[in-house]
């Protein structure tokens, strides 16, 4: 492995939520990024972001590490989970709060459904 698989394995392991993005979740930099910080955010979720727009190595690894060539990348108890679209429709079907609930993750409920109906 290299070293910057070896910092992307450490993170991913380190924590239970870890969003990969352009940008914080304080100051997302692509509307994509937003989107899904800004679910992770109002359904109050802890999760460590990491701003590939600070590290070409980190931006170009971890497309690698997953097989994955967008992002956001969202990984849940060390796995990929999925980019801004699955994320989206997950938390539209109610599957981002059954994953969360299966792994151990807190998450407000009722935010979740908040979303939810103000996207029926």
């Amino acid at each position: 492995m290299t070293e910057t698989t070896d910092l992307i394995q450490k993170t991913i392991e380190d924590n239970d939520v870890v969003l990969y993005m352009k940008g914080t979740k304080e100051m997302p930099q692509c509307g994509f990024s937003s989107r899904v910080a800004g679910v992770l955010n109002f359904i109050g979720v802890e999760y460590q972001d990491v701003n590939v727009l600070a590290d070409d190595a980190i931006r170009q690894g971890i497309k690698e590490f997953s097989d994955w060539p967008t992002i956001p990348q969202l990984y849940v108890k060390g796995e990929f989970v999925g980019g801004c679209d699955i994320i989206t429709e997950m938390t539209l079907s109610a599957e981002l709060d059954q994953l969360f609930a299966d792994k151990g993750v807190t998450f407000n409920k009722e935010a979740a459904d908040q979303i939810r109906e103000a996207n029926a």
